[in-house]
């Protein structure tokens, strides 16, 4: 199964590079900074299309407004394109996100960088892999020495709690990256960040990347659900909350 939402990923990140030089941005959603491109809903249509076929009894949430229910009790969450701003402005990578979960429980995960041509994997209690190797957290022992991906949504409420944030955080972590919701929890769970701090997020923009990071050995959980979800290495978890 999850060999073949690969598959759909991998599709629809193939469909992002060919037609990025003549995107269109269809307008905002939320606010400003939240853009919506002709892109964004053709993945979207192409992943709901695949999935249905291949499942046709299972229900979708999808980012840019497919909400079926069905009726086998399994239901994938899709990103058809997280990190849109990136992808519209060329200015940093962006990525394909596909859950799948039992009930309320997560069961698969697909995250697929289309730009680096990188596929993350985990399935439930089986591993976290990256091109079919498998792969786990690594890191320091202190947050001194932490490289910490930050993920948020930038609507001007957001923002300003971020401005704070970064005040607490800044002077006590080795270094911070910005990277979109998915790739934040992926790269975690490839041992390239230590960390992950995501602010205002949907579910459809962590449910992927949390089952990748819990399966490669991140601990995490979550204030006030997507308001403040926190990742990390176990030798670090404890220190990142106490510091937020």
């Amino acid at each position: 199964m999850v060999n073949e939402v690969v598959d759909i990923a991998e599709r629809a990140g193939r469909l992002q590079v060919q037609r990025r030089p003549s995107l269109v941005v269809r307008g905002t959603k939320a606010h400003v900074n939240d853009l919506v491109s002709d892109v964004d809903l053709a993945s979207e249509r192409l992943i709901v299309d695949a999935l249905t076929a291949a499942w046709p009894d299972d229900g979708i949430l999808g980012e840019e407004g497919h909400d079926t229910a069905g009726t086998s009790g399994w239901r994938w969450v899709v990103d058809p394109l997280d990190g849109t701003r990136n992808y519209v402005t060329a200015s940093g990578p962006w990525s394909v996100s596909i859950a799948l979960f039992d009930d309320d429980q997560p069961a698969a995960a697909v995250v697929h960088d289309p730009a680096a041509g990188e596929t993350f994997t985990a399935v439930a209690g089986g591993g976290a892999r990256l091109a079919g190797d498998p792969i786990a957290v690594t890191g320091p022992d202190t947050l001194a020495e932490a490289i910490v991906g930050l993920s948020f949504n930038p609507s001007p409420t957001t923002k300003q709690q971020i401005a704070g944030l970064l005040g607490r955080m800044l002077p006590a972590i080795g270094d911070l990256r910005r990277l979109p919701a998915a790739l934040d929890l992926a790269y975690l769970a490839a041992g390239r960040l230590d960390a992950a701090v995501l602010v205002d997020t949907q579910p459809w923009d962590v449910a992927a990347g949390l089952l990748i990071a819990a399966e490669a050995g991140a601990q995490h959980g979550s204030r006030d659900p997507e308001r403040l979800v926190l990742a990390a290495t176990p030798h670090l978890a404890s220190a990142l909350v106490t510091m937020l």
